[in-house]
């Protein structure tokens, strides 16, 4: 049986990594999971719960570690941490000094002696989604845009510069390997996390319904027809324990999507009939609110990730601008006092989480709907791999719901 440790414990990724080592106590002995927030009740007794400050120097964490029974006995790691920062630089260099000085700390505390297997969860920004278009669909072997005259610093990048240095073929530590992850807009729920598409859709929705109005998608009329790969975190994480008891995975990095591409056509009518709403009917008819609407050129901040093959590929001078445009930006309507006495009034009402409201990552939802690209991720070279793991993305979408209704931070719907 072997011993796991898991970062970033509480998150939408990490939390269910650890429901999935612990569903599996015959394989998992024990489950060490750490964060500096909050315990939660994984309601097993296979996990041990540790804080740590990823924040904090290496010799600080490994004080920390040093507490953990049986550190020297774990044989695998989930690195599933991230903060966000102000700027790009900012976020290279904070998210880069965690992962560099936990993995000091485990050198200080010698828990390298049995390790077998570090996972490193990153995301599609790998392939420089945030800044426009890129190539379609995304395949792990596309170039990086490390060039930092043309494009912003990329943390993702440095975490796998830091990872593969300390471990893997020709590193520091040539016997332990390594897989990196990248899942894309994931769905998924962490008490407390509101970065979260699930948790802005259902508000959303739930506040409309409340004021007597239709569905209207609050994105780009272009995008709604557009296609997405999406992440349930429930999948992410069978595909993390199975990959590391796989060879073949050893030392390569990974897309991961739940296997289906979707589109908001598809899906908003559904989110919807959830609520027991409908989609207004001429959404597009008019251009929305003036004074909710919201226009950003991504090609005025960095040029689009798929210019760097674009001459290769055939489409040199021929891919539009990308842009972020909202019909209906969340940022500007969750501020409107209509929508705040509503939330308010429904959240007394259902006995909700109250502050739902203000906690929700509107800016990152807003960039989610307002794309005017296709996001496609490949999954060819996991399936190569031999992975079959499958869900169906609304499937992820409702049950995820449904997890938000019992946690009261949407009103029940059945």
């Amino acid at each position: 049986m072997s011993s796991a440790i898991v970062l970033g414990a509480t998150g939408i990724t990490g939390r269910e990594m650890v429901k999935e080592l612990a569903a599996h106590p015959s394989q998992w002995k024990t489950i060490h999971a750490l964060s500096r927030s909050k315990k939660e009740d994984f309601g097993s007794p296979s996990v041990q719960q540790h804080h740590i400050d990823l924040l904090n120097s290496a010799q600080d964490m490994a004080k920390d570690l040093s507490s953990i029974k049986g550190l020297d006995q774990v044989e695998h790691v989930f690195f599933c941490a991230w903060l966000q920062m102000p700027t790009e630089k900012e976020n290279a260099d904070v998210n880069g000094a965690m992962l560099q000085n936990f993995l000091d700390a485990l050198e200080i505390t010698r828990a390298v002696s049995k390790l077998k297997r570090i996972v490193l969860v990153t995301g599609c920004k790998q392939y420089g989604v945030h800044l426009g278009q890129a190539k379609n669909p995304m395949l792990e072997s596309d170039p990086w845009l490390r060039d930092e005259s043309k494009w912003p610093p990329n943390f993702y990048y440095r975490q796998q510069d830091i990872l593969t240095a300390f471990c893997g073929e020709g590193s520091k530590h040539p016997e332990i390997s390594w897989t990196v992850t990248y899942p894309n807009d994931v769905i998924g729920y962490a008490a407390g996390n509101f970065m979260n598409l699930s948790t802005d859709v259902g508000i959303y929705a739930a506040v409309n319904k409340e004021l007597g109005q239709d569905l209207e998608f609050p994105g780009s009329e272009i995008f709604y027809t557009k296609f997405d790969s999406f992440t349930s975190s429930k999948l992410h994480a069978q595909f993390c324990v199975w990959a590391v008891q796989e060879p073949k995975t050893a030392n390569q990095a990974y897309n991961v999507s739940n296997g289906d591409v979707q589109s908001w056509q598809d899906l908003w009518p559904r989110v919807a009939k959830h609520f027991g709403m409908k989609v207004k009917a001429d959404q597009f008819a008019s251009p929305g609110p003036k004074d909710l609407a919201n226009l950003v050129q991504l090609t005025e901040k960095a040029p689009q990730p798929i210019t760097m093959i674009a001459k290769e590929i055939g489409l040199e001078g021929a891919v539009p601008p990308s842009e972020l445009k909202q019909r209906i930006s969340l940022v500007k309507w969750s501020q409107t006092e209509e929508v705040k006495q509503a939330w308010n009034r429904l959240a007394e009402r259902e006995g909700l989480q109250k502050d739902s409201l203000e906690k929700a990552t509107w800016a990152f939802t807003d960039f989610i709907l307002g794309r005017n690209y296709d996001v496609v991720i490949s999954m060819s070279k996991a399936r190569e791999a031999g992975w079959t793991g499958y869900i169906d993305t609304w499937k992820s979408l409702s049950d995820t719901f449904g997890e938000l209704e019992a946690a009261a931070i949407l009103p029940k719907t059945h």
